[in-house]
């Protein structure tokens, strides 16, 4: 098991969670069984997270790209979402998870949404985390909305060009109100970002894995975060600056 710094905890982990379909090719399955082992997966990131005291964690759920997938797989994965929520929204409460969405909510089908949106509603006072579903996702679909929210803002008098900063112009992403991303987990061994949360991922840092998504459990987590702790974050100082700063 590894040793962890309960001072030194990402305070945001985002994971992009790959590989459910070679898991079920592996095992001469289906795709959807893959997805379905899936959730035991996030159970289990959600509860390690919540018990560690990592305060927000962002799930790679459904991208704006997997519209184009089998509509059965498409099916398949919306139910299970829904059957997710459905599951988890006791729990949530328990432990104190306030459940948010980013992304074109209003693409989901209207059970899946309702059952969203009532799940959010529930958990709106949760303070112990917030466990953020990015779901309808897409990195780029994200910054032009933010761009055209600023457009609209300047056309209505509301903003000034020379207001536009980067603190500012995070406010109209999806994202506003979360902190960016400390460490952004990859399974599958597969080293792309995926169109996932391009703005704020500028100085996270990234762990890769092998580990299938379905087999990535309170281990791996672990793992992962041991690493993210091994490593020195300047933030474009030198370790000499840094450790000035730290005297």
């Amino acid at each position: 098991m590894q040793e962890i710094d309960k001072e030194k905890l990402p305070r945001h982990i985002a994971i992009i969670m790959d590989g459910n379909g070679r898991w079920a090719k592996k095992r001469l399955l289906g795709r959807i069984s893959g997805h379905m082992k899936a959730a035991d997966a996030v159970r289990e990131v959600v509860t390690g997270c919540r018990e560690l005291g990592v305060k927000v964690l962002t799930l790679f759920v459904f991208s704006t790209e997997n519209w184009r997938r089998p509509a059965d797989e498409v099916t398949a994965l919306m139910n299970l979402l829904k059957e997710y929520l459905l599951k988890e929204v006791d729990e949530m409460r328990k432990n104190g998870i306030r459940l948010n969405a980013i992304g074109r909510i209003e693409d989901l089908p209207p059970d899946v949404r309702n059952t969203l949106q009532e799940t959010m509603k529930k958990t709106e006072q949760c303070d112990g985390m917030v466990l953020n579903l990015a779901l309808s996702y897409g990195g780029r679909s994200e910054i032009l909305h933010a761009v055209q929210g600023v457009l609209s803002d300047f056309r209505r008098g509301r903003i000034k060009p020379e207001e536009v900063t980067v603190q500012r112009f995070s406010q109209y992403l999806w994202t506003r109100g979360i902190p960016d991303p400390d460490l952004l987990i990859r399974t599958s061994g597969e080293f792309r970002i995926s169109n996932f949360l391009l703005w704020q991922i500028a100085y996270t840092e990234i762990y890769v894995t092998e580990t299938l998504w379905p087999d990535f459990g309170r281990a791996e987590l672990l793992k992962a975060i041991a690493d993210y702790q091994s490593r020195e974050r300047r933030f474009g100082l030198t370790s000499e600056q840094l450790n000035g700063m730290e005297e």
